[in-house]
């Protein structure tokens, strides 16, 4: 998706939710996929935001460094994406939003995927939901908003083509079985496992064109 667009912003300005994708992804080990869960702090009952979640002070990147090394370092390209994704976990983050924003940023580098990456808190955010989003748009002289289909179930399509933006779903089926380490294939895992895979050749599996409406 990022690659579908002149600019993606990263949503950092909504609630932070437990047990999602924000600060953990899967990996493919012989033993099947294996969650690598970054641990972060959150608040009690504290409704906070994405952009306020702190990682917890903890060895977790030495860990998932190790389990990577464990489960890739016979696949095709490891050394090459260890090069530069290695030093990655020897950064210290004490922010969840910026870690994330590292690390994609650095595999879209790999990638060759050039798009002008920012933050919704670089913005100013309105109240409501699909206001929020609809003004991120305007402020940022969208023509078209591009999402993933489970907005589907809240976004008022109506009120962007009102506001002559148009709304495209990203089609997430139908992507292509690459080499894969460790039996049966799982589309279900980190992009990770594609580059250790695939490297290079990465883009021939991936999809850079969204499907409209």
């Amino acid at each position: 998706m990022i690659a579908a667009v002149d600019e993606f912003i990263l949503f950092d300005v909504v609630q932070y939710t437990r047990r999602d994708w924000r600060n953990r992804n899967k990996i493919k080990t012989p033993n099947g996929t294996q969650w690598l869960t970054i641990p972060v702090q959150v608040k009690g009952k504290y409704l906070q935001k994405i952009e306020e979640t702190e990682v917890d002070n903890t060895d977790w990147a030495v860990k998932h460094w190790n389990i990577l090394q464990q489960n890739y370092k016979k696949a095709p390209y490891y050394n090459e994406i260890q090069e530069w994704l290695e030093p990655l976990y020897r950064n210290k983050y004490t922010n969840l939003s910026t870690l994330n924003r590292v690390f994609i940023e650095n595999i879209c580098t790999y990638l060759g995927i050039n798009t002008l990456i920012t933050n919704a808190s670089d913005y100013i955010i309105s109240e409501g939901a699909n206001e929020r989003l609809l003004h991120l748009c305007q402020q940022a002289r969208a023509t078209d908003y591009i999402s993933g289909p489970a907005a589907r179930d809240y976004l008022d399509e109506a009120l962007f083509e009102t506001n002559q933006i148009k709304v495209h779903w990203f089609d997430y089926s139908g992507y292509p079985e690459y080499p894969q380490l460790w039996g049966t294939f799982a589309h279900e895992v980190s992009i990770l496992d594609l580059l250790f895979n695939c490297g290079t050749q990465s883009p021939a599996y991936m999809k850079y064109v969204s499907n409209s409406k």
